[in-house]
C-alpha cells in the first residue's frame, strides 16, 4: 500500500540585506558605462546619487573637487574603459629555513 506524505510547509524569511551607498554608486557606474564608453571612454568620472556628477583625466582632482562640492560623502569614481580592470590580491610566501652549513 502506498502511504501519501505530506509535510507543512516552512515559512523562512530572509531579511533584505541593504546596500550600502558605495555599492549603489558603483552598480550606478557599472550600469552607466556603455553610454559613458562613448562621450567620456578614457576619463575617470564621479558618480553621486547614482548620476555622473563630474569627470577629468587626473582622478586625484577629481575626487578633491566632488568632495569640496558635496562634502565627504562616499561616491565612486572610476575609469572610462572597455578594458577589464586587474585586481592585485596580496599574498604571502612561506619562508623555507636556509640549510646551514
Amino acid at each position: 500500500m502506498t502511504q501519501i506524505v505530506t509535510q507543512s510547509i516552512v515559512e523562512v524569511l530572509v531579511p533584505l540585506v541593504e546596500v550600502d551607498k558605495a555599492e549603489r554608486e558603483y552598480r550606478a557606474f557599472r550600469r552607466l558605462l556603455p553610454q559613458l564608453l562613448l562621450s567620456h571612454r578614457g576619463q575617470y568620472v564621479a558618480v553621486h546619487d547614482g548620476e555622473v556628477v563630474d569627470f577629468d583625466t587626473d582622478d586625484i582632482s577629481l575626487i578633491q573637487r566632488v568632495h569640496a562640492r558635496f562634502g565627504y560623502v562616499p561616491i565612486h569614481v572610476g575609469l572610462v574603459t572597455d578594458r577589464p580592470t586587474l585586481l592585485r590580491v596580496p599574498h604571502y610566501h612561506e619562508l623555507q629555513p636556509a640549510d646551514s652549513p
